[in-house]
């Protein structure tokens, strides 16, 4: 057999294997989000761009799309879950002291500001997720409302 087919017959194999070994999901389902949701408390328009923007990556809880059951998409998604947990993960905000919560609120209307979030990668397979310059503008408006609060210790720890 030349060496291509072992090759082709060897990435096969590995595929295949791949679809019954499977990463974690990502899927808490306690009201994780409770501490960020009633300390910050984000106005209803800029709840709703968490939900459909953020939340999947940056929460406990991730809503996957059908294409997580196919191998190697699913380890994929997996690691851009825990990235982006890595960075900011609101089902830990108590976890965060005060400096902290405001360097993440900090870094939340840099990324939104620039574009830089929702990710490309996201928002191509999440229409919803896509953000018009007035969802920026509220989300930014409650960052700077937010962190003016934290500041002033009205928020409790």
């Amino acid at each position: 057999m030349k060496i291509g087919k072992k090759i082709a017959w060897a990435l096969l194999l590995i595929f295949v294997v791949m679809q019954f070994i499977r990463p974690e999901k990502n899927e808490d389902t306690s009201d994780h989000l409770a501490a960020f949701l009633s300390e910050t408390n984000p106005p209803d328009p800029v709840l709703h761009v968490m939900k459909t923007s953020c939340f999947d990556c940056h929460s406990n809880h991730t809503v996957y799309p059908w294409y997580n059951q196919v191998a190697p998409i699913n380890y994929w998604l997996a690691d851009h879950i825990e990235h982006g947990k890595g960075h900011l993960n609101f089902s830990a905000w108590t976890e965060y002291d005060t400096g902290e919560k405001d360097h993440k609120l900090e870094e939340i209307y840099e990324t939104v500001e620039s574009g830089e979030m929702p990710l490309k990668e996201y928002t191509w397979t999440h229409g919803e997720a896509r953000l018009t310059q007035e969802q920026r503008d509220a989300v930014m408006d409650w960052v700077r409302v937010t962190r003016t609060r934290l500041a002033s210790n009205a928020l409790p720890e």
